[in-house]
């Protein structure tokens, strides 16, 4: 056996290799404590009672929810109107309602609104989430198990089935069934009204299913059924749906959510302020609606990094410091949630365009539930050869944008859902860092490239 040679350093260190040399102590302890949780799993801070920050910090994450609906009607801003149109449709008018926006406009929040509503009104109110492999027994089977037999008008509330607890399952065939079999089931019930709300449509990507649903639709209002769809998803749904029978078209409504006001977002602030302690003042508020162009979710998420900055700062009142660096933690945030591809078609793009009008393309888009209306954009893109050779060019050189396929007017979008809100946050950031940080000169970036 071969001994390897020793090697020493200049502090005398030795070994019999050079790759199992010892590092320095130096080099491998921690520069700093680590950095702890706040509070605890159960809802509580460290300690005894927790400081007054502290407290605020937890309240923060119930005040400003980015990545969560709202449930709670107090915290609900706005969308009154939204919400009487709503109603409207399925109380006085018996319709079947499609909801469409996009992604981060509040559609699941408002749904969770209406179904709490709807239960004060005593509906019955039934709430599903669509997937991908979403399948109609499926989806249906476990919403009408949720139903009692009672309201089914062949069976009596002394009934022996109604007061086992059975359901309105129990009338439906094992394993798959059809449309006119479950039709003929929810066009028995009696003495309530049933809400069914369908969330995520979008995400649900089989024909059979979107078809189904349609033929639910005509079959129900065809037998003036006591039970209504509310179906939530992206834009394209309601022509979708007509598309699978035309005749429905009398028996929905389409209702878009638009983006919010800039008195909503002042009542969302103010009512994350209840919640948590945490003041903003207008020039706050001002930046905010600036930069979340009536986007709840982008409000939302620049609401919490700044409130969770004051906080870092030992303080209780939101500074526009704390949003300048609110909007650059979101763009570092959005970024990892855009695909790879997405981001290097960006970079394809900067090569040609000035990256101001991209920005301005994805706050058109966030504006017009995500629509590059060529119309609208004309203006912008007038000394780029005009909105539609641009837009086309834009479309062949990198992919980042496509024509909407069958648009009568011949609008496009961006490919990737994420990709507006990354580009126009992105450029709310440079704008932020080349301009003195107050509200006024905001404002003037934004409106000399509008």
């Amino acid at each position: 056996m071969s001994v390897k040679k020793r090697h020493s350093d200049a502090d005398g260190d030795t070994s019999t290799d050079l790759r199992f040399r010892k590092t320095p102590r130096a080099a491998v302890e921690p520069s700093g404590p680590l950095p702890r949780f706040q509070g605890s799993g159960a809802d509580q801070t460290h300690g005894v009672h927790g400081s007054p920050l502290q407290r605020m910090r937890m309240r923060m994450r119930q005040a400003f929810t980015p990545s969560q609906p709202v449930f709670n009607p107090s915290m609900f801003a706005g969308r009154n109107e939204v919400l009487t149109a709503l109603i409207r449709a399925i109380e006085d008018q018996r319709l079947h309602v499609v909801t469409y926006g996009e992604r981060g406009i509040g559609k699941t929040s408002l749904m969770h609104i209406l179904s709490r509503l709807a239960r004060e009104a005593r509906y019955v109110v039934r709430y599903a989430s669509c997937g991908e492999e979403t399948e109609f027994s499926d989806m249906f089977r476990a919403i009408v198990r949720d139903i009692p037999l009672l309201y089914h008008a062949d069976f009596a509330p002394t009934s022996d089935a109604s007061e086992e607890g059975r359901s309105l399952a129990d009338l439906l065939p094992e394993g798959t069934f059809n449309v006119p079999q479950l039709t003929d089931v929810l066009a028995k019930i009696s003495g309530t009204h049933v809400l069914l709300i369908l969330d995520e449509f979008d995400r649900a990507h089989s024909p059979a299913f979107r078809r189904s649903i349609a033929e639910l639709i005509k079959n129900l209002s065809d037998r003036s059924a006591r039970v209504q769809l509310v179906i939530a998803g992206v834009a394209g749904n309601l022509t979708e749906l007509i598309e699978h029978i035309p005749s429905i078209r009398r028996n929905i409504m389409g209702l878009q959510v638009p983006n919010m006001t800039q008195g909503e977002i002042e009542q969302l602030v103010h009512n994350a302020e209840t919640v948590c302690g945490m003041k903003f003042t207008d020039e706050e508020i001002g930046f905010i609606n600036l930069v979340s162009y009536g986007s709840p979710y982008i409000a939302n998420l620049i609401g919490q990094h700044a409130g969770l900055n004051a906080i870092d700062r030992g303080d209780t009142v939101v500074a526009v410091k704390d949003i300048i660096l609110a909007v650059h933690q979101a763009v570092e945030e959005i970024r990892h949630r855009v695909t790879a591809k997405s981001v290097h078609f960006v970079t394809e793009a900067e090569t040609f365009v000035p990256s101001d009008t991209l920005g301005l393309l994805a706050r058109s888009a966030l504006y017009n539930g995500g629509r590059l209306d060529i119309a609208r954009l004309e203006g912008l893109l007038r000394d780029l050869g005009g909105s539609e050779a641009f837009l086309r060019n834009l479309s062949e050189k990198t992919g980042l944008v496509g024509p909407i396929p069958y648009d009568p007017a011949g609008a496009y979008s961006f490919n990737e859902e994420g990709v507006p809100v990354y580009l126009w946050m992105r450029q709310m950031a440079r704008w932020l860092d080349s301009a003195s940080p107050n509200l006024q000169s905001l404002q003037r970036s934004i409106s000399q490239c509008d």
